[in-house]
């Protein structure tokens, strides 16, 4: 059952089976389309909402006790600082949370190209039984019971994805990219274990592989959305950013517990308007000589 929140778009699926956002795809016949949120009543329901509307969502579509609920999102709510499994466990407190992420491309998993992802939950068994439910001849799901180290990897690799799209989009050459994805994980590694995660988690797919995809690639809107600003330019209006809000968290998280977080701290302030990306490359490019 997918549920869709343009009864346009709905109603065209139902009919013909094409899906707008993945050209050349069609939705299976197994698979029906409903506006109706009352319609939701699987015991496993994938949450791809946005992430700063999954709170409102949860709100309209509460789920019955049990639920397996596994946030598809990346990002860090604005209003309470917490992940996709946190504002989940907020919203609906008698569902078991999980998240699924990694480096994926939806079109890539709908054309069933191999794929690997992380599936993490705090409850194994849980864990365990999603994996199994989730996972196809082509999608390879790897478990993990850290959830905040899985989300956090997700969400702070698109703020990283950001600042490598401003480096190529102003010309400032591949090096440039290079050394700012080393330092950028390093980022991502520090405000992760700050947060509770454990370290190991960020160098599995949830992390560093989710962000060698997302910082490379000219599929990924989080980094086509930095190059076309580095360059001077936009992209179409309703594209989907989540890194802009999740920079915005970021900076503010780690103003108020003192955590070095440059590169992050400088995608917020030119997302802002505070700084052009010029000005971010002299500020990073002056701090203090250190060891590596």
């Amino acid at each position: 059952m997918l549920w869709a929140r343009d009864a346009v778009q709905a109603d065209a699926m139902r009919r013909t089976r094409a899906i707008p956002r993945l050209p050349g795809v069609s939705l299976p016949e197994t698979v029906s389309v409903t506006q109706d949120l009352t319609d939701l009543t699987a015991d496993i329901r994938l949450l791809a909402v946005p992430m700063q509307a999954l709170s409102g969502h949860l709100a309209l579509a509460p789920p019955a006790p049990g639920t397996a609920l596994v946030a598809c999102c990346k990002g860090i709510d604005l209003s309470t600082g917490k992940g996709p499994t946190g504002v989940i466990a907020d919203g609906a407190p008698d569902a078991k949370p999980a998240i699924l992420t990694g480096p994926s491309f939806a079109a890539d998993i709908a054309r069933g190209l191999p794929t690997a992802l992380t599936l993490a939950c705090r409850d194994i068994a849980r864990g365990v039984s999603l994996q199994h439910a989730l996972a196809t001849d082509t999608l390879r799901i790897y478990r993990s019971s850290d959830p905040t180290g899985a989300e956090l990897g997700g969400a702070l690799k698109n703020v990283v994805a950001i600042a490598a799209g401003l480096v190529i989009g102003a010309g400032l050459g591949e090096s440039a990219r290079a050394a700012l994805m080393t330092r950028g994980f390093v980022e991502m590694q520090r405000f992760a274990e700050a947060m509770g995660a454990e370290p190991e988690t960020l160098l599995g797919l949830s992390g560093f592989g989710d962000m060698v995809l997302t910082a490379t690639s000219a599929q990924s809107r989080n980094f086509a959305f930095g190059q076309a600003l580095g360059a001077g330019t936009s992209l179409p209006e309703g594209t989907t950013v989540e890194g802009r809000a999740t920079a915005r968290a970021v900076a503010r998280i780690a103003s108020e517990q003192g955590l070095d977080m440059p590169i992050c701290t400088m995608v917020s302030a030119v997302l802002g308007q505070s700084l052009t990306v010029r000005e971010a490359m002299e500020t990073l490019l002056a701090r203090e000589l250190r060891e590596e």
